[in-house]
């Protein structure tokens, strides 16, 4: 039986594929050939007159398995043996940048589609290409095919961003697909604008400094087409426009009443596929008695990451860094502010102490009992921040009064698949937690399993209740890069999957209070 689901006017009906193989997306795919946006005859802003900007840099890296990944298929033993091997710090370097992007991909491409939106340009969408082994597919699937795989953006997020429409009155013009700005904007019509030429002049500026010299660059162009290409691997290691660097500490924060008020966070919405998994997974999340309609209002999520990280979280101590992007928002609750070094003592660069360890260990690391104990905590402040609600809620924020507060059931988001995640399991539940549904418990098809992980960032989005991991991601993935090994695709993409449910969490409108950090 086919489940469709139509989302808004121009979204695209899904079609689950059937089976446990990779998927080939093929009705979504043509979906997005057939947006209405994608016709020469259309007036200005849109069609052959219409202005348009592709941000390649955020997807190439001048690697030449990666640059060539929209042409041909790679041997994807030649990779490996530069990891296994370990020949060069740099080749380890390269092959850890599609896991990285993998990482930042979303928020990339919101800002990048915020930034063409202010400079009145389409911004043009393309797949998410990732190494096959960061797929919850064997690699061997492939090995019948004549490309890689790519998941489509439209598989992800749904909204202006991917081609969705701007708001009745919007005269901006819409996002459109890589394989239609190939058309509209052949390469002999384009300005090609590259990184070095512009960040090194704002490198470590505040955002809105950086954001206000991007889009005056892009708006004044008199070209239709402008090409953002990234600069050699040895100039740009992190060629995107708004880098891991700018993520990564507070130069992002001047930016969010504007990012998040803006239609690009406004209209970001959920897309067909996990649409659907939430549907399919619905029984699991259902409480009987339930007073309210919706039901990850009795939902209290929490993203615990482990893996192989006792490492990286030290490495986080040695640079006494602190949280990641939004979770450093100034209204959030559960501030980390690293530790001094004890009086008399100065620290190195890259040391730390013992005691210092300890304290970054307990929020980027947490222990079965300290889950436990927060989770019983954030329960507790939520439920008891009803009492300060006015009779009349105003819109999605802070809409449930006492009456109607419940958490009766834990989602744990986790990667880890061990004894641990079965003892943490069993403390929660002598805890009083009677109803706990885990990642794994998810009954997903093949085109939901492959976007796994934004299903989980959905649920958090939805719960009444997330707490999250939010220590910064760069240094994890550097010490990565350092230590000379890869980390695990799981590890690494949840470093800032806590970040961007903050950002939706926000902008749906929930309360402060219900945003958590270990």
């Amino acid at each position: 039986m086919i489940n469709a689901y139509r989302y808004h006017k121009f979204a695209p009906v899904h079609w689950p594929a059937e089976g446990d193989s990779p998927p080939t997306f093929t009705e979504l795919r043509d979906w997005e050939m057939k947006l209405p946006q994608h016709n020469l005859n259309l007036p200005f802003p849109e069609g052959r007159s219409g202005r348009y900007v592709l941000f390649s840099n955020s997807r190439e890296h001048h690697v030449g398995w990666n640059n060539k990944l929209n042409d041909m298929c790679v041997d994807s033993d030649s990779y490996f043996i530069y990891y296994t091997s370990r020949i060069h710090l740099f080749f380890l370097f390269l092959l850890l940048t599609p896991v990285i992007r993998m990482i930042y991909s979303v928020i990339f491409r919101l800002m990048n589609t915020w930034l063409a939106y202010s400079s009145n340009r389409g911004y043009v969408f393309h797949d998410f290409i990732w190494t096959p082994s960061h797929y919850p597919w064997p690699v061997s699937a492939y090995h019948s095919r004549e490309w890689l795989p790519r998941t489509p953006l439209n598989a992800l997020i749904s909204g202006p961003s991917a081609g969705g429409s701007w708001e009745e009155g919007d005269k901006a013009p819409r996002s459109i697909s890589e394989a239609w700005f190939d058309i509209v904007c052949p390469k002999s019509e384009r300005r090609i604008i590259n990184t070095r030429d512009v960040k090194s002049e704002v490198n470590w500026a505040d955002g809105k400094v950086i954001f206000e010299k991007w889009r005056k660059l892009l708006n004044d162009a008199p070209e239709r087409c402008v090409e953002v290409v990234a600069g050699s691997p040895e100039e740009e290691p992190f060629p995107e426009t708004f880098d891991i660097w700018f993520w990564s500490g507070e130069r992002s924060i001047s930016l969010w009443d504007e990012f998040k008020n803006s239609p690009v966070s406004r209209l970001l919405s959920t897309s067909p596929i996990i649409q659907s998994a939430i549907d399919d997974n619905w029984r699991h999340f259902v409480s009987k008695g339930q007073l309210s309609n919706e039901p990850f209002d009795n939902v209290l999520s929490i993203h615990v990451r482990r893996g192989d990280f006792k490492e990286a979280c030290l490495e986080h101590a040695a640079e006494n860094s602190t949280f990641y992007n939004w979770n450093l928002l100034s209204f959030l609750s559960d501030k980390f502010h690293p530790p001094p070094a004890p009086a008399g003592l100065v620290l190195t660069k890259g040391k730390n102490t013992p005691e210092n360890e300890a304290i970054f260990l307990a929020r980027c690391l947490p222990s079965a009992a300290s889950i436990t104990s927060k989770v019983r905590a954030a329960r507790e402040d939520y439920l008891q921040a009803a009492a300060s609600i006015p009779g009349r809620a105003s819109s999605n924020f802070n809409r449930l009064k006492s009456s109607q507060r419940s958490l009766d059931l834990l989602y744990i988001m986790s990667n880890d698949r061990t004894e641990w995640l079965d003892d943490l399991i069993a403390s929660l539940r002598k805890d009083g937690w009677g109803r706990i549904v885990t990642s794994k418990d998810l009954k997903l098809n093949s085109e939901q399993k492959e976007v796994g992980v934004a299903i989980d960032m959905d649920i958090g989005r939805r719960s009444a209740v997330f707490i999250g991991n939010g220590v910064s991601s760069l240094s994890l993935i550097m010490y990565s890069i350092s230590q000379g090994w890869a980390a695990d695709k799981n590890d690494v993409q949840w470093s800032s999957f806590t970040s961007n449910v903050v950002h939706r969490r926000l902008v749906d409108g929930k309360e402060p209070i219900s945003i958590r950090f270990w």
